[in-house]
């Protein structure tokens, strides 16, 4: 069986800190010989979708902005269905804020002007930003996470991400968000099949994490694959109860499943 759409994480299935997993440009390559259209999937929302573009194609890729779904994109597309208009008071890194403002979402540095408050990757995070979102979340004030990734691989191993960001602000707020965007959302789970431009249960979803990548795709309808060539293996897929269809070493070996 062949899939005419295609979803594929980035980080711990096609790269690992920007540089190709043995055998995956050639899993890939597979792939797209039958597929329409292949998508790719990233929770990191510090990277543009033309920046993450730019380097695959450096790479030999053939991809542009529109084949790239970020969190951060994610972001500003619920940002402008539910908060039209509305001031916007980020808890995140320069990276992430700019494509908030060439996206168009309205932004302030003042908490006490905030209407929303969205939490993300941050370097730089200070015990500032939580006095900030004490201030800034009163009644009324929404508050959305770009992605709930609590870590993030990197060359020297695991480093806390967008997650451990909105936990922190969540904790001393005594608040959950009201969203948080990236996979496995409903909202980036309806973009990639929009982006796709075909049915759910004619794509097939190939990730690295259980509760993220295959978490979406089996909520979406789409057939999943998980690799192990990133964040869960087999100690995971003993204790998760999200069961992928399929579970293969690498992106290598998944267009062999299909054949």
């Amino acid at each position: 069986m062949t899939y005419r759409g295609v979803v594929v994480d980035i980080d711990g299935t096609l790269l690992h800190d920007g540089e190709p997993i043995p055998g995956a440009l050639d899993g890939l390559a597979a792939l797209r010989e039958t597929a329409e259209r292949v998508l790719f999937l990233t929770n990191n929302p510090t990277v543009s979708p033309e920046r993450y573009a730019g380097h695959l194609g450096s790479l030999g890729v053939d991809a542009d902005a529109e084949d790239v779904l970020t969190a951060a994109v994610a972001t500003v597309d619920y940002l402008r269905e539910r908060h039209a208009g509305e001031r916007v008071f980020p808890i995140a890194e320069d990276s992430v804020v700019d494509q908030f403002r060439d996206a168009g979402v309205p932004l302030t540095d003042d908490p006490s002007a905030a209407e929303v408050v969205v939490a993300g990757y941050h370097r730089e995070f200070h015990y500032r930003d939580m006095e900030a979102a004490l201030e800034a979340l009163t009644d009324g004030v929404a508050f959305v996470g770009t992605d709930p990734d609590r870590t993030v691989p990197t060359a020297d191993g695991l480093k806390p991400g967008s997650g451990a960001i909105i936990n922190a602000v969540a904790g001393v707020t005594d608040r959950e968000p009201d969203a948080v965007l990236g996979k496995p959302s409903e909202t980036t789970g309806r973009l990639a099949a929009d982006r796709l431009g075909v049915p759910a249960d004619d794509c097939v979803l190939v990730g690295d994490r259980l509760d993220t990548d295959v978490a979406m795709g089996e909520r979406a309808g789409m057939t999943t694959v998980l690799v192990r060539t990133g964040v869960d293996g087999d100690d995971a897929l003993a204790t998760s109860d999200v069961r992928p269809d399929h579970v293969v070493d690498s992106l290598a070996d998944v267009a062999a499943l299909f054949s």
